[in-house]
């Protein structure tokens, strides 16, 4: 009898139920997708100020994360069925998006749109000393980038807007292309995207910056998360957004 007594304790040892073991807590996984110079593929590094930003709240915030480039619909897909473990970075906060998940602080905030005007359209558009004002003029063709938030104020004058609005199924840079080449007499662009594009991508010389000063303020953007991602991580993140250096 005693020498089974060994034995029998090691049997105990090795059938504990598995629920007695320590969890492992699985990375979140962080989506971000294709937007210069925010958050980027180039030549198979992933680079964007905002991108390091981010992994640098991730990492401060003690949070284990992978961070994958996922298409834009494609992320908010995830969300809207309910994907677990799922975070995605630089979103405007708006109303249709709260309900599908849960957002930080704001972690960025950008410059008040500009905008990009082609050269036959040029005098035209600087006999307006306010932008509300040239959205009234009916003869002035305004392209817009069908599907991209420009914030809640500025989709809301561009959709009561008199001008003859174009709304295309193109990236930032070809619609770039399309008033420099005069298809549209204007276009609204973050002044990051143009400062970035104007440097990389030839046959935009014609084109000139132009600002108003009644437009909408800069937006904030936010790291966006899954629902069951739980309110300890978020916190976790919106401590590491605070204890960060804020951006000019």
């Amino acid at each position: 009898m005693k020498a089974a007594l060994p034995y029998l304790l090691l049997s105990c040892l090795f059938s504990l139920p598995a629920q007695a073991q320590e969890p492992i807590e699985q990375p979140i996984t962080v989506a971000w997708r294709d937007k210069a110079p925010y958050h980027y593929n180039d030549n198979g590094i992933a680079q964007g100020f905002l991108l390091l930003r981010a992994k640098q709240i991730f990492a401060q915030a003690q949070v284990p994360a992978v961070f994958v480039e996922t298409p834009a619909k494609r992320i908010w897909h995830g969300f809207e069925h309910g994907k677990h473990g799922f975070c995605s970075i630089g979103w405007y906060r708006l109303p249709e998006r709260e309900r599908l998940a849960q957002f930080t602080r704001a972690f960025h905030v950008d410059p008040p749109q500009i905008l990009l005007v082609g050269p036959k359209a040029l005098p035209a558009i600087a006999a307006y000393t306010k932008v509300t004002a040239l959205l009234a003029d009916p003869s002035i063709s305004l392209g817009v980038v069908d599907g991209v938030s420009y914030g809640p104020a500025l989709d809301q004058l561009i959709t009561h807007s008199a001008n003859r609005v174009e709304r295309l199924t193109v990236s930032p840079a070809n619609l770039m292309r399309m008033v420099a080449a005069n298809r549209v007499n204007y276009m609204f662009a973050d002044e990051a995207d143009w400062q970035y594009l104007r440097s990389r991508e030839a046959g935009l010389e014609s084109i000139t910056e132009y600002h108003f000063s009644d437009l909408p303020a800069g937006l904030e953007r936010f790291i966006v998360c899954s629902k069951d991602v739980s309110s300890a991580v978020m916190a976790q993140l919106n401590q590491a957004i605070e204890r960060l250096p804020k951006t000019p």
